[in-house]
Formats: C-alpha cells, structure tokens, sequence
C-alpha cells in the first residue's frame, strides 16, 4: 500500500471520527437548546407544537425572582448555595485525609477496610433513606439545613479511591526526606502533599459541590412539606406539578438555567485541574 493511500485512509478515518463527535455534540445540545428556548417564551402553555418561540421574552427569568409568593426561588437558591458550599468544604475535607491515610499509612485491616468501604459505595444513597430519615428526626434535624449538610458529608469516605489513586503517585522519598527533617504526618499532608495536589483537590470540591446542588431525593424526604427550607431541586419540581405546570412551566425552565450557570462557569475555570485530577487518579490504585 502506498504512502499516498495510507495518508488517504487516515483522512478519512479523521473525518469520520470528527463527524461522528459533531452528531453527538449536536444531540447533546438539543435538550439544552430546547430548554433555553422555552424559557425565553412568551407563552406558558407547555403542551406546544412548535420549537421556536412566537415572542421573546426575559419575563420569565424576571418573574423568578420577583413573583416569590407561592415559589421562592431566591430563597431556594440561597438554601441550597448554603447546603452545597458546607457540605462541599466538610466532604471535601474528610475525602482528602482518609485518602491520603490510606495511601501512606500501613495498618492492621487496612485493605478490608478499604474494600469494606468500596464495597458500601457501590449501593445508591437512597436505599438507606428511611434509616436516615429516623436517625435525623431523632437528632431534631429534620426539616433544616444542617440535617441535609450531615447527609451528604456523613458518606464522603466512600468515595475515596480516586484520591488515593493521586495520592499514590506521589513520590514516597518526598515524605521520607521531610520526615528526616523532623517533619511529622500532619505536617507532610498540610505542607508538602496538599500543595502538590491540585487536580485532585478541584476534582473533589466539584464533585462534593456538585452533589447536594443537584439532589432531589434526599431534599425532599428531609425537608417534606416546609417550602421556606427547600432547595432547588424540590422547588422546581413543585413548581410542575398538576395544579401548577400552566402557569410556571416556562419560570420553570427559567429556573434550570440559572440553576445550572453557576456549575457552568465552576467547570469552565476549574477544567483542566479537574480533567488532570481523575487521569491522575485513575492511573495506579
């Protein structure tokens, strides 16, 4: 096969691959096209048969934060801000110190703990919802805010591995010499190993941030029927409801998108140390 024709085959295989990412991207777009499309509309009604609005309008992202008497928008907003930043800082906090205690320490039934702990990861949350609601109401932290922070850190330890993949990677000589300095562990894990460890700390805070800001289940079942105390996810939900989906389905959309900005533009500055964070983590176990 000449030269010629193997610089041909390799065209084309790049086209193909190019084009064929270009037909995902563009499916991958259309549900978010459509959303913001819908909350641009004039129109309420949500059962229509066309794609592009007749009117253009902001109403709707002005009525979100404005029309607060039935849906609270800027108070979800705020519970939820409050609830994803606690929690993100507390898990983010525990994942870090368990990782690295796993990674260079060696003690007895370390890796049955470790495979204890991966094991209870695999299993959704919300199987235990019921046993979590009871513990909380018994603690009186039902229905507030610091019960859904104690939920979504209490499991931060299950998800340890990927750090601890990036924490392997670190040369051990680097703790041996500071440790001949007289530096303790404390001290290597604040001062030498945490500063070297960027990408695995921006992986960890998105994903720890990025957990309550989106739960429904957990929100609801704790927080129940006190509207002031919900968060996003629940209140948008409520807001398309049987009684309510004719009136708020646009603010609805409105909703999702403001919702999903703030996650937008914390990925698009944290990218590269998150995308490093889980190539790093995933190389050695």
């Amino acid at each position: 096969m000449s030269r010629f024709t193997k610089f041909l085959n390799r065209q084309a295989a790049g086209f193909c691959l190019h084009a064929l990412l270009a037909v995902m991207s563009v499916i991958w777009l259309l549900p978010i096209a459509w959303l913001v499309l819908n909350s641009l509309r004039l129109e309420k009604d949500p059962y229509i048969a066309y794609v592009l609005p007749k009117t253009f309008t902001l109403q709707n992202y002005v009525n979100l934060f404005t029309n607060t008497r039935l849906f609270n928008f800027p108070q979800w907003f705020l519970n939820t801000l409050i609830v994803a930043v606690f929690s993100c800082a507390v898990s983010a906090l525990l994942i870090l110190m368990i990782s690295y205690a796993l990674s260079r320490l060696r003690f007895p039934a370390r890796r049955l703990y470790m495979n204890i702990l991966l094991v209870l990861g695999m299993f959704p949350g919300f199987m235990a919802m019921v046993a979590v609601y009871h513990l909380l109401n018994l603690m009186n932290l039902t229905q507030t805010l610091t019960g859904l922070v104690v939920v979504y850190s209490s499991g931060a330890a299950l998800t340890y591995y990927v750090a601890k993949g990036f924490f392997d990677t670190i040369p051990r000589s680097l703790d041996e010499a500071a440790t001949l300095d007289g530096a303790s562990k404390n001290t290597i894990f604040w001062r030498i190993t945490l500063p070297m460890s960027k990408p695995i700390i921006t992986y960890t805070v998105i994903l720890t941030f990025l957990a309550p800001w989106v739960d429904f289940i957990f929100a609801n079942v704790i927080m129940r029927g006190k509207s002031e105390k919900w968060t996003v996810a629940v209140g948008l939900r409520n807001m398309i409801e049987r009684n309510n989906v004719l009136e708020y389905f646009t603010q609805f959309c409105a909703g999702i998108v403001v919702v999903s900005v703030p996650l937008v533009i914390l990925f698009m500055f944290t990218q590269k140390n998150y995308v490093a964070g889980i190539t790093s983590g995933s190389t050695k176990g």
